[in-house]
């Protein structure tokens, strides 16, 4: 028996297979083999064809049954994993009336910035646990005030996730993970966010019936069979955002408990069990994939944004090829770069920074002692620091750090990187080698409800490497103090 993971990212769609007893990963793949496009018709603006990601996850679905030569009817349940944030807006037809705006679309900034004044910043805190900002509510309303041609024609909204798992069953069902990664769930009512669809003029029977995850969602048809190979009757059983289904890949479920990940931008996933937060308009905060309204899990997400664009720009602009060529280079400087700092926020306007852009800064270079191997040094701590940073303002935010966990496609592989974090917060950080597809892959067979059980498979599967905290921190510690001196004082001019 086998099951069956989709990841529709913004660049491309994976899909793995797994057995469905040890959750081995038999192959995983993704199309295209390129990067998808995203439209960006106006400044800020960044959309894609919803029936995009379905053609290339038809694509590779067929690819993944032909090349591993399954028994496509032994596949016993299918999980969804998806870009976050993002708005598909279909008519009564189930066909896309535009295409959708995603989650690196900034166009309903202001919308969200108005409704959470409005609204009030308490108010927001305590039932959305966010500010409305530039989510999927916010960009709904962006279409009705812009689009009213087209918001005339909505039958219903969805997450990206909702809509592939509607391409596959049929059925236009959502969960309260997708609502919640849009800033439509109201945590202290425990249902769906009607004072915030009020205050945006939206009819509340927009919003698809509310499923429950790990349950059966719906279950493929005729028509998805045609076009995937996946025979009709099998149940789509899970669906989770990006970060929250990276979250589960690493096997975090509990209070303390953190995924990280170190791609273009940063991404730390705290889970707590508190409901309460006076950093929403810093922080994100998601339902996390096992809550319950006995369990309160959260995600806080927090966001750099200046993380490993920064190391790619360095690579592609001082003459080294490769990043291993890099860690190398910067393997032969002190901790602290010998005085060198990078501040690398260079990547746009950075939410934990009280959404200020203050670009990217080389401080401190001597043109008669240092050289690139001081510049790789730098780069790798000042994108440490930045991570140091960020947990420090969750932990100011009821966050407890117990155990850090990433995946082994990504920053965290460069060992200075990894120990210069570990040694700062003074915890471990275990490196698994896994993927979204494989996660939401599993989690399709995670209908018995043991998280214990799956995250032991886990460990016994994926694990990689640990690394541990260098017991003598003291230079560690002052380099984070004249980075930390030196973003404080370029916050001060902005």
């Amino acid at each position: 028996m086998y099951y069956l993971g989709l990841d529709i990212g913004s660049s491309s769609v994976k899909v793995a297979l797994v057995n469905a007893i040890s959750g081995e990963n038999i192959l995983s793949l993704n199309e295209p083999t390129t990067e998808m496009e995203i439209l960006a018709l106006q400044n800020d603006w960044a959309e894609q064809d919803p029936d995009m990601w379905w053609n290339y996850a038809c694509k590779a679905i067929k690819r993944v049954l032909a090349e591993t030569e399954a028994d496509a009817s032994k596949i016993a349940g299918i999980g969804i994993s998806y870009q976050m944030h993002g708005l598909v807006i279909v008519d009564k037809n189930g066909k896309p009336l535009r295409n959708a705006i995603i989650w690196c679309d900034s166009r309903a900034v202001e919308i969200g910035e108005a409704a959470h004044k409005e609204l009030g910043e308490d108010f927001c805190a305590e039932h959305l646990l966010n500010s409305p900002g530039n989510f999927t509510a916010s960009k709904l309303k962006w279409v009705k005030e812009n689009e009213p041609e087209i918001y005339n024609q909505v039958y219903k909204y969805m997450l990206p996730g909702d809509y592939i798992a509607y391409k596959l069953t049929g059925n236009i069902v959502t969960t309260k993970n997708s609502l919640s990664e849009g800033i439509l769930w109201d945590y202290k009512n425990d249902d769906l966010a009607e004072s915030l669809l009020n205050y945006y003029g939206i009819d509340k029977n927009l919003t698809p019936t509310i499923v429950d995850n790990f349950t059966n969602q719906g279950v493929t048809n005729n028509k998805a069979f045609t076009e995937t190979g996946i025979p009709a009757g099998i149940p789509v059983t899970y669906r989770a955002g990006d970060q929250p289904n990276n979250a589960l890949s690493l096997n975090i479920f509990n209070h303390g408990e953190v995924a990280a990940t170190g791609g273009t931008s940063g991404v730390i996933y705290a889970v707590t069990n508190k409901l309460q937060s006076k950093e929403s308009s810093r922080i994100n905060h998601f339902i996390h994939v096992n809550y319950t309204p006995t369990n309160t899990t959260i995600g806080k997400l927090l966001c750099i944004n200046g993380c490993g664009i920064m190391y790619r720009w360095l690579k592609d602009n001082i003459g080294i090829d490769s990043y291993e060529a890099m860690n190398n280079k910067a393997a032969e400087v002190p901790v602290g770069s010998d005085g060198v700092t990078i501040i690398p926020f260079g990547n746009g306007a950075e939410r934990m920074l009280n959404s200020k852009n203050i670009g990217a800064h080389f401080l401190n270079f001597n043109l008669n002692l240092h050289n690139n191997a001081h510049l790789c040094r730098a780069a790798l701590e000042g994108i440490a620091f930045a991570f140091v940073y960020g947990m420090e303002i969750l932990k100011n935010d009821n966050a407890e750090i117990k155990v850090i966990r990433a995946g082994n496609d990504n920053l965290f592989r460069a060992e200075i990187f990894s120990k210069t974090v570990a040694t700062l917060i003074g915890h471990e950080i275990e490196i698994y080698n896994t993927t979204g597809a494989v996660g939401a892959a599993r989690a399709a067979g995670l209908t018995d409800g043991d998280f214990k059980k799956f995250g032991a498979n886990i460990t016994k599967n994926d694990h990689v490497m640990t690394f541990t905290p260098i017991k003598d921190k003291a230079a560690y510690q002052e380099a984070y103090l004249n980075w930390k001196k030196e973003l404080e004082i370029i916050l001060k001019n902005k």
